[in-house]
């Protein structure tokens, strides 16, 4: 008896330390900010990310799940294929063409609270970005929007970061000539601002795996 029961814990521990060796999968659910629109091979948010994380011998892949143009509800329609089995953890970076194309923000909250339900009830552990509207949208537009997102990330208890393009928007030098997409040196500003945030996720994600 003793020798079966050891035969079980051995096989128990050794699948705990397989889990926690795997690297953790993230998948990254965004819009052309997270893409790279506009930006060299290699030069987009997902991979500089990644690299970032290695370089911190940090043990995580990072897929590019960013469609250009894409909208919250466009997020929410494609999320079972976009976000496979398997996946550990999401940073969810949508909602900046809901802002651009004055979508209705009770519209862009619907379709993030059915991504982050769902992502919720699948056990797989959330990093939502928060963005901004553009001043043209008006104060009471851009109020309505950006509540959407500290309050989700409450509703739901996930990971949050305020806003994506902290410290690139509005910085010339950071962006491509359209003013809206950032260059591969506000990339790199993005990454060094939520790298934090992004162990904090893994951090999560492990925890669940192990539980």
């Amino acid at each position: 008896m003793r020798l079966v029961l050891s035969l079980v814990l051995a096989v128990v521990l050794a699948a705990a330390a397989a889990s926690a060796e795997r690297p953790v999968r993230i998948v990254v659910l965004g819009d052309s900010l997270a893409s790279g629109y506009g930006l060299p091979a290699g030069a987009a948010f997902p991979e500089k990310l990644a690299r970032a994380l290695a370089a911190k011998g940090i043990a995580a892949s990072v897929t590019n799940a960013g469609l250009a143009g894409d909208t919250a509800s466009g997020g929410a329609q494609r999320l079972d294929w976009s976000v496979p089995e398997g996946t550990d953890a999401v940073i969810l970076e949508l909602g900046a063409n809901d802002a651009l194309r004055g979508i209705e923000p009770a519209v862009t909250r619907a379709a993030l609270d059915s991504i982050l339900r769902r992502l919720t009830a699948r056990g797989i552990a959330v990093l939502l970005c928060g963005m901004r509207a553009p001043p043209n949208m008006g104060r009471d537009y851009a109020l309505a929007f950006e509540r959407i997102y500290p309050e989700l990330a409450d509703t739901y208890q996930a990971l949050f970061y305020p806003f994506f393009l902290d410290g690139v928007a509005a910085v010339p030098q950071l962006n491509q000539p359209d003013g809206i997409h950032p260059s591969a040196a506000g990339v790199d500003v993005i990454v060094a601002g939520i790298l934090p945030k992004v162990e904090e996720l893994i951090a999560r994600a492990k925890g669940r795996r192990g539980s």
